[in-house]
């Protein structure tokens, strides 16, 4: 993507590094520089290609003129990584360090050439942010006595964990605590998906030298030889694909995930990794992972799994739609129904008094609440002789909660005023 007064496509995402050779060769200079432009661009080109739930990284390659950028962009869901190609002779652009916070800002780095800008050093720069941004991962997957080494595509990214203001690392080994059935399991919600690739381990690194053979080459002596070598990676997936099971494992502390058999066609099939969110209840219907155990240790008689909330909720109750003026008139004619009926309609009443309550905080409809306080004193004036005292006292208790600083509270419910009219007294 390159970007001036307005942002262009030049080349879609490919593996075809001829073609984004050729796209820099032809590149020109355009009018001027608008970095909020091109980070828009890059974000909906991401979306487009990707959707919102797949990390990525931009990398942001200026000369440190960024036009009338002042830091206010935020980078996208995104890490994002820039490379300052701006001479060091010369005072620092004022855009260095607005640009420098904005890539901490979303977990990336600023990357400046060293010693003078030359190729040498424009290269040095594009290599330490390849060596620290994109090194292959290389880590161990262990199941009891039972290990391999392992290394996944795409390298796993540090995550925030929900409510807080730390990275969490991915651990280099990849622990199997158990194995559950693909009904278990489900569809749990997944942050990144990674292929994981046997890799020879250090050991195995050394024995594997090329040897002198008459008539065979090298690469066939190391293909044969890898086809020979035991491999934990390679038993572990078949077991998966022949059970029809996923393995729970564990890849940092309270972060966990889950290896699978994942068919791309009807002949092949990769071992995949997928990230859950860090925590011990990132699927609900598990609930806490370190809680789980053996089936055979489970009660006689009793389903393990889905495990049960304590809060049940009911999804019974119809949802609340204010769509149309008439659905929100028909709800407040609702609640004076009952109203005009007091004492006899006092739970019906603080019932849809609630459900009214609740529905507008939600929306954040606060000006209905003081409308509905405003209603409820005006029934109670307009109150006939006969009517019940409790009515009165009701209608005035509801409308002054509705005014005070408790009616905000979402948890809170409005309860009826026990007075010495009420039949429980």
């Amino acid at each position: 993507v390159v970007f001036s007064s307005l942002w262009e496509l030049v080349v879609p995402f490919t593996r075809d590094t001829e073609s984004l050779k050729a796209a820099l060769v032809q590149m020109e200079c355009r009018d001027r520089t608008d970095l909020n432009l091109g980070l828009q661009g890059a974000r909906q080109v991401l979306l487009d290609e990707w959707g919102s739930a797949m990390p990525a990284q931009v990398i942001l390659v200026t000369d440190g003129a960024l036009g009338g950028w002042r830091g206010s962009e935020d980078g996208g869901s995104g890490r994002l990584h820039a490379v300052c190609l701006h001479p060091a002779t010369g005072a620092p652009p004022p855009a260095l360090g607005p640009l420098g916070r904005l890539a901490q800002r979303t977990g990336g780095r600023l990357f400046l050439p060293e010693g003078g800008l030359s190729v040498r050093s424009v290269q040095q720069a594009f290599l330490n942010l390849a060596q620290a941004q994109y090194a292959p991962f290389h880590g161990v997957l262990r199941c009891g006595q039972l290990w391999s080494s392992v290394s996944l595509c795409p390298p796993p990214e540090p995550q925030k964990r929900s409510q807080d203001f730390g990275w969490v690392h991915p651990s280099t080994t990849i622990q199997v605590c158990g194995f559950l059935g693909l009904q278990q399991i489900a569809n749990p919600p997944t942050l990144s998906r990674h292929l994981v690739l046997p890799a020879p381990g250090p050991e195995e690194a050394r024995t594997t030298e090329p040897k002198e053979s008459g008539g065979r080459t090298g690469e066939e002596e190391e293909d044969n030889d890898e086809g020979k070598q035991p491999s934990f990676c390679v038993l572990l997936h078949g077991s998966l694909k022949v059970e029809g099971m996923v393995a729970l494992c564990q890849l940092g502390q309270d972060w966990y995930g889950m290896l699978y058999s994942w068919a791309d066609s009807k002949k092949k099939s990769n071992l995949m990794l997928s990230y859950f969110e860090p925590g011990l209840e990132s699927v609900p219907w598990l609930g806490k992972l370190s809680h789980l155990g053996p089936q055979a240790l489970a009660p006689l008689g009793s389903e393990a799994l889905p495990v049960k909330p304590n809060d049940k909720h009911s999804y019974s109750h119809n949802s609340v739609v204010w769509i149309r003026q008439s659905d929100l008139q028909a709800d407040i004619q609702k609640i004076l129904r009952h109203a005009r009926k007091l004492p006899e309609k006092t739970a019906n009443f603080y019932k849809e008094l609630n459900r009214l309550r609740r529905a507008a905080l939600s929306l954040g409809f606060h000006e209905l609440l003081e409308g509905m306080a405003t209603i409820l004193e005006r029934e109670c004036t307009l109150l006939p002789g006969s009517a019940h005292p409790d009515a009165a006292l009701q209608l005035s208790h509801a409308s002054s909660f509705l005014r005070g600083p408790s009616c905000k509270d979402y948890t809170a419910s409005l309860t009826p005023l026990r007075t010495k009219f009420s039949s429980q007294d």
